[in-house]
């Protein structure tokens, strides 16, 4: 029958070259982050955290859980969808107004720990900024990814890195996790269309 998950990249344009991290060494790589935020905070009581849709908001939970363990408080986490602030959808239609506030906690004075899977051109960071501003000014906004594969378009850089991966412009970095994708790896993977 063959693999699913190879064939879902296949039919998406991409094929598989190679594993670059397995669950065991995500799950380190997180450890790891978690203990450089508290690290470089002084702590977590300032701290809340916001992970960018869709990946993003599982890695954030899991940072948050791991934070709270160690520190033995509650860290406020949410996901932030960036849908309407990306600045390529002016593309498809019209910019929409939006003026609902997208976190269940206010941002004010607070160290944002903001998370996503992986940065490439910066353009995804730059959107959650956007949004993150109309929730309030936190006093300080610091960028966690997992993966780091280089290729910016914008002055963007990670406070924390899982890992940099130097990757060219034909190659796609795929995060895999359990909560989403009922697996748990990051591939290397190859555009073929």
């Amino acid at each position: 029958m063959g693999n699913p998950i190879l064939a879902t990249s296949e039919k998406l344009g991409v094929r598989e070259k190679s594993q670059l991290m397995s669950a065991a060494e995500i799950e380190r790589s997180l450890t790891r982050l978690a203990y450089e935020i508290i690290e470089r905070n002084g702590g977590a009581a300032q701290l809340v955290f916001v992970g960018i849709r869709r990946r993003g908001a599982p890695l954030a939970e899991r940072l948050a859980r791991k934070i709270s363990a160690f520190e033995r408080l509650d860290v406020p986490v949410a996901a932030l969808d960036i849908t309407f602030y990306r600045d390529d959808l002016s593309t498809i239609d019209e910019k929409p107004v939006v003026h609902q506030h997208l976190l269940p906690f206010p941002v004010e004075g607070k160290t944002v720990i903001l998370v996503d899977d992986v940065l490439y051109t910066g353009r995804t960071t730059r959107a959650a900024l956007d949004a993150l501003v109309d929730e309030g000014r936190p006093g300080r906004v610091e960028l966690c990814v997992l993966i780091d594969r280089g290729h910016r378009e914008l002055p963007i850089q990670a406070d924390y890195v899982g890992r940099h991966v130097q990757t060219s412009n034909i190659e796609v970095i795929e995060v895999r996790l359990s909560e989403i994708d009922q697996e748990e790896r990051v591939m290397l993977c190859e555009r073929t269309s």
